[in-house]
């Protein structure tokens, strides 16, 4: 089990927000659809050093089937967890890469990471589902050796860290106000602390939610990044490397601003949509995107990749981002016509635009 980090830490401050953050957005999503069922709140320990806890919106299997469900979500996961551990040598080698301040004859070492993890697919076709993710990284000295039989009282040296996170939109059906005001939020946040900040990850999130089996985006972007630290960054080199977070105190900052305006910048869009009239064929479309969600998520991203092949994993968790529902249908006609509201958004996912 994780051992608690002391209060003046990084880790404890981000550990304390990430728990804060989790309840206010459960409690955001149930004070809006008051008749729904709860989510299920699951706290679980990993073995192998770490825990957690799950907070998951699904029906009752005893109603999944009913023809008459009206819950503005259909399926939803708001997780926060904190592992520990020792890097594999493969591992190290591809970490070193981004993070140079490890030394280069070091073949393993402990690992801290902490963060939350958010999926929502509404019920709705008109709804777009929503996803946004903030982790913290450490990579600690090894134990002396007359350390290794017990675990240390305190964690070794931190020889390096790094934040990553971001938020992304998956609409079935395309509106431009919400990907305005979605895209909107995030850069008025990003403003604040560096100018530069938006376009980069905005452009890196586009590459990042790619599926290059179908030559299309998962959504419609938001922003991404990934290992901020104090030293230099590849994605924000030239004059934007002197406008940006850089001290673990700045980029905590900005992080959690960002997590913190993640209900305005998604619920105003979900009021919006959750009660609209939809059709068969809106329902169609919508499980024919949410498998392309799923070939994403299970075939092209590494995190979830890693996250299945990491010993002791909890599967339950790594797989909550899955819809409930999807359908694959041979040579479906839906989104070739680019006049019609599918094809619309076909050709969003292909050609990425700026929003704002």
């Amino acid at each position: 089990m994780a051992l608690p980090a002391p209060s003046n830490t990084v880790r404890h401050r981000f550990e304390v927000w990430i728990s804060r953050l989790q309840e206010d957005i459960v409690s955001a999503f149930e004070e809006h659809d008051p008749t729904a069922p709860r989510f299920r709140r699951d706290a679980w320990i990993r073995p192998q050093g770490g825990r957690g806890l799950s907070c998951v919106f699904s029906v009752p299997p005893e109603n999944a089937t009913s023809g008459s469900l009206d819950t503005v979500l259909e399926k939803g996961g708001i997780n926060t967890s904190i592992l520990t551990g020792v890097m594999s040598p493969q591992a190290m080698k591809q970490t070193r890469a981004d993070h140079p301040s490890i030394p280069a004859d070091l073949e393993t070492a402990p690992f801290y990471a902490s963060g939350i993890s958010i999926v929502l697919h509404p019920r709705n076709p008109h709804a777009p589902s929503v996803h946004m993710n903030y982790r913290y990284f450490e990579i600690m000295e090894p134990p002396a050796p007359s350390q290794e039989s017990s675990p240390p009282e305190e964690p070794g040296k931190v020889l390096a860290w790094w934040f990553g996170g971001g938020a992304d939109l998956t609409p079935s059906y395309l509106y431009e106000e919400d990907a305005k005001h979605f895209h909107g939020s995030i850069k008025a946040v990003c403003q604040v602390h560096g100018d530069a900040l938006y376009p980069s990850f905005k452009k890196w999130c586009d590459e990042r939610f790619y599926i290059p089996h179908r030559g299309e985006m998962r959504g419609i972007g938001g922003f991404f990044f990934d290992d901020l630290c104090e030293a230099p960054h590849a994605r924000l080199a030239g004059n934007i490397a002197e406008h940006r977070p850089k001290t673990a105190e700045d980029i905590l900052a900005f992080v959690q601003a960002c997590g913190n305006s993640f209900v305005d910048s998604y619920l105003p869009i979900l009021k919006r949509r959750a009660r609209a009239p939809s059709t068969e064929r809106e329902r169609r479309w919508q499980l024919i995107r949410r498998g392309r969600y799923v070939e994403f998520n299970l075939v092209v991203d590494r995190g979830t990749r890693f996250g299945l092949l990491t010993p002791g994993a909890r599967v339950e968790s790594i797989l909550m981002t899955m819809p409930e529902t999807a359908r694959w249908e041979y040579m479906c006609e839906l989104g070739t016509d680019p006049e019609t509201p599918e094809g619309k958004l076909v050709e969003v996912l292909r050609n990425p635009r700026e929003w704002v």
